[in-house]
């Protein structure tokens, strides 16, 4: 797993970058602030009250010197955050509601991001993904041609890594949003030194059985390639089709993907989300994410059930993604 983060730390330390963390009186979060800033691998940016952060890091034993703390009720910016609020929020919300909205750690981090006081921002520990993804497309928004955002793992076993899309946003994607998510995850690959060959799985490959939701992939294909002629992605696929090289050889001949694919993009969220975890549980992989894709600038959501070594390397991947 630390062959996973070396070069992208590497080129972290050469490239100073700013993560905020809105939920900064968790020990999980402080933890991991203390250890990212103490290696200068990133700057965190942590959202509260200052005597209530140093009196809770003094609690738990944890050195934030190399932090920085904003608090929102005395921040020397906010009449200009509040106004750039309401600008990008083109009249949905007053100036009064601004300031009571802003007074919040999401928001108010997520604002730090769009007005580029920050690069990134990772939250998730004890909110809501809801609360924190809403923030962003609300204010950061997604980037040019893509509507929604996706969420990927990496999942690493050893030496072997591989992408899998979307696992944690979009219930019921169509073939537009398919090609979306599979165009962002071969970016995201790239951010972990993945080649990608992208497969766009299904119940079916290469028509052997035809349906509305096989449809929905092949049509899926036909989009992404057309916006990414050179990116190396073919489908439908079943699993094994897309892994199996003897299988493929059966089953996709002429495929450009040969049993070898390294991003599989998984056709609804309840396939993706069964798929990780059972690669996590029975084949002993671990999955890094949920990483957040397809935003103009990182917002990153934890599990609760996180713990500090979490917190610490989605906070890499989010200051990567910022490079």
């Amino acid at each position: 797993m630390s062959d996973l983060f070396a070069k992208m730390k590497e080129s972290l330390k050469e490239n100073a970058r700013r993560v905020v963390f809105p939920e900064a009186l968790d020990e999980r979060i402080l933890t991991a602030s203390s250890q990212l800033g103490a290696e200068g691998i990133l700057i965190p940016v942590l959202i509260g009250k200052e005597e209530e952060v140093q009196q809770k890091a003094r609690e738990f034993g944890v050195d934030i010197a190399n932090t920085e703390i904003f608090d929102p009720s005395n921040y020397s910016k906010f009449d200009e955050m509040v106004t750039s609020f309401v600008e990008r929020r083109k009249g949905k919300v007053t100036e009064e509601a601004a300031r009571e909205l802003l007074l919040d750690g999401n928001y108010f981090g997520t604002m730090l991001v769009y007005m580029n006081e920050a690069d990134g921002l990772v939250s998730g520990a004890t909110h809501s993904t809801a609360d924190t993804v809403r923030p962003a497309l609300q204010i950061i928004k997604t980037k040019p041609g893509i509507k929604k955002t996706s969420g990927v793992f990496i999942m690493v076993r050893d030496e072997e890594k591989y992408v899998f899309a979307d696992c944690a946003i979009n219930i019921a994607p169509n073939s537009q949003d398919l090609a979306e998510i599979a165009l962002a995850s071969a970016e995201t690959a790239g951010l972990f030194n993945i080649d990608p060959r992208v497969a766009m799985l299904s119940f079916s490959t290469a028509g052997s059985a035809q349906s509305e939701e096989t449809e929905k992939v092949t049509n899926a294909v036909k989009i992404a390639k057309e916006q990414n002629p050179d990116l190396v992605l073919d489908g439908e696929f079943q699993f094994d089709a897309a892994f199996v090289p003897s299988v493929a050889e059966k089953k996709a001949p002429n495929s450009v993907i040969k049993g070898d694919a390294n991003v599989f993009i998984f056709p609804s969220l309840e396939a993706g989300n069964i798929g990780y975890k059972i690669a996590q549980r029975l084949g002993n992989f671990d999955a890094v994410g949920p990483i957040l894709q397809g935003l103009n600038k990182p917002v990153n959501d934890l599990s609760r059930g996180c713990d500090s070594e979490d917190v610490y390397k989605l906070a890499v991947i989010t200051a990567a993604q910022s490079l």
